[in-house]
């Protein structure tokens, strides 16, 4: 039901000019981004919970602190005979960390807070990404809509005169059930294309935090011109990916990280030692006798040998993932690059030429129809043909920019020229 509200609030928007714009460029949107969304906003929460880690496991544990006090003197009769021909003695510990466990945890420590570094990079990553995406489709589409909005009105003025033309007995009822089906198919089209531009600003408005409707400013030329040539051939965007995709490198920190579990884990099975020193007024050999004190586990088995076991082959499962995701990525960046190919002749067949051609033609068939050299239904299928070609056009450049932007965020490099 939510869903519905938020679509028929969006819809307004779009439909009536009244409500609040905000026309920005892909970068301003990316500005709002990084200080609006909620989602990286928690995930630097999760960076910072990572840091605490670190300073929580620098910390040791405390020293102990223990006391005896006589409670009664039988040989005197007294209560608390703690005074100086009395009994008392004090005690303080400190547990000594061996094998080197607390290091080793603080370096675990310190690799899951790369780890969260690297979730953040991931998450901004795609939001970004996502943010690129949809601000294209919602301009390319807009174009859509303005092809469209020109011709219903011009088919709407021309059905109003057929109209006219009809009750009077000038034309056919058939003539005008075709105009009037053709206007009808127009509007099922716009339906269409508009469902999707409010399902893309829903998308831009979660991503940027902006209420407003957001309307894309593009220099149409300057960006398709930026996917028009590679800086790089495929190999060496594979080179970037392994260095740069924060996906990958999670990935490969997650191993790391499983190899310093493993270290810490094993360190684990090194008995601790409990140092310490004592006071004893009269209870020990001697007065007033001071000891130094110790304690070791007897190290009669690996107590922590299940546990190394689990790190360890969990530390085999990263390395296979790793592999995996490595083999998924340049999978991934070989299909986005046919892809961008693919695309690329398509969009080499759209030339400036092939643009006022059509118009040319359009504006004559128009004159020719309305001077009646040419009959109703060559006019109408005319215009299906040519609404086609103008929409397919912008939906070929929306494909083109789409696949340079996955190339993009696959490597998390700048593939393409600026």
């Amino acid at each position: 039901m939510f869903k519905k509200v938020l679509k028929g609030f969006f819809l307004c928007l779009i439909v009536n000019p009244i409500y609040s714009q905000k026309a920005l460029n892909l970068k301003e949107c990316e500005i709002a981004l990084k200080k609006n969304n909620l989602q990286l906003i928690a995930q630097q929460y999760n960076l910072e919970a990572s840091k605490a880690q670190i300073i929580q496991a620098k910390v040791w544990q405390q020293p102990i602190v223990s006391g005896e006090l006589n409670f009664y003197n039988p040989e005197k009769g007294i209560f608390f005979d703690a005074g100086t021909t009395g009994q008392k003695g004090f005690a303080i510990q400190q547990l000594i960390y061996m094998g080197g466990k607390k290091q080793n945890e603080i370096a675990f420590a310190k690799s899951n807070s790369q780890l969260a570094e690297l979730q953040f990079e991931q998450v901004l990553l795609s939001l970004k990404y996502q943010l690129a995406q949809n601000f294209s489709s919602v301009y390319f589409d807009s174009q859509k809509i303005k092809v469209l909005n020109e011709q219903i009105e011009k088919l709407e003025s021309l059905l109003g005169a057929y109209n006219e033309q009809a009750k009077k007995g000038n034309v056919s009822l058939k003539d005008v059930v075709r105009l009037q089906t053709l206007v009808l198919g127009l509007k099922n089209e716009k339906v269409s294309i508009t469902k999707d531009i409010i399902s893309n600003q829903q998308t831009l408005s979660l991503i940027t935090g902006i209420t407003e409707i957001i309307e894309p400013v593009v220099n149409e030329k300057e960006l398709l011109d930026t996917y028009a040539t590679t800086l790089l051939s495929k190999e060496e965007m594979k080179k970037k990916l392994i260095e740069n995709n924060p996906d990958y490198l999670w990935t490969k920190k997650m191993m790391e990280s499983q190899e310093l579990y493993v270290k810490w884990q094993r360190s684990l099975n090194t008995p601790d030692i409990t140092l310490g020193g004592s006071y004893d007024q009269a209870g020990g050999a001697f007065k007033n006798q001071v000891n130094l004190t110790f304690a070791v586990p007897l190290p009669l088995w690996r107590q922590n040998k299940g546990n190394v076991a689990v790190a360890k082959a969990q530390l085999e499962q990263s390395k296979t993932n790793l592999a995996y995701k490595k083999q998924e990525l340049e999978n991934s960046l070989d299909v986005a690059y046919l892809i961008w190919q693919q695309q690329m002749q398509q969009y080499k067949g759209i030339t400036s030429d092939m643009k006022q051609d059509l118009e040319k033609v359009y504006e004559g068939i128009l004159s020719n129809f309305q001077k009646r050299n040419i009959n109703l239904l060559e006019f109408t299928d005319f215009l299906e043909s040519y609404n086609e070609a103008v929409i397919q056009q912008n939906e070929i450049k929306k494909q083109w920019v789409i696949s340079g932007l996955e190339i993009n965020y696959i490597t998390n490099s700048q593939i393409f020229k600026q």
